[in-house]
């Protein structure tokens, strides 16, 4: 892949809305149906995920490459992360851990947060 491809993937990434971005972190753990999808982020959320608002937000993410969708069965969808997709997950991180982790002590607390989901 060309570097300025990769620039440009980037940039689509970093334009991902908040909900699109959390649906990606979600398929970075496994692939999924759609509704166990919503059910993940209506934990995250506390609230209920509306069809309306998860499913074109899927199709997007499908649509720029993030997310791959095949058919498990006649009703039902799996979706799950790409390449670029699992490049747009580790960018957002990579990005906000360097906005977190500003000193050894910091470094540390992310240390001791990582160890105790282990």
């Amino acid at each position: 892949m060309s570097e300025a491809r990769t620039i440009t993937e980037q940039g689509v990434a970093r334009d991902l809305t908040a909900f699109q971005r959390n649906i990606l972190t979600i398929l970075a753990e496994e692939p999924m149906y759609g509704l166990a999808i919503k059910r993940e982020l209506e934990s995250y959320y506390g609230d209920e995920v509306n069809h309306g608002r998860l499913y074109p937000n899927l199709d997007e993410l499908v649509e720029l490459g993030f997310v791959e969708k095949s058919e498990l069965d006649k009703r039902t969808n799996q979706y799950e992360l790409t390449d670029d997709g699992e490049a747009a997950v580790f960018d957002q991180f990579e990005w906000a851990l360097s906005k977190v982790v500003t000193d050894e002590n910091r470094a540390e607390d992310l240390r001791t947060l990582v160890d105790d989901q282990l």
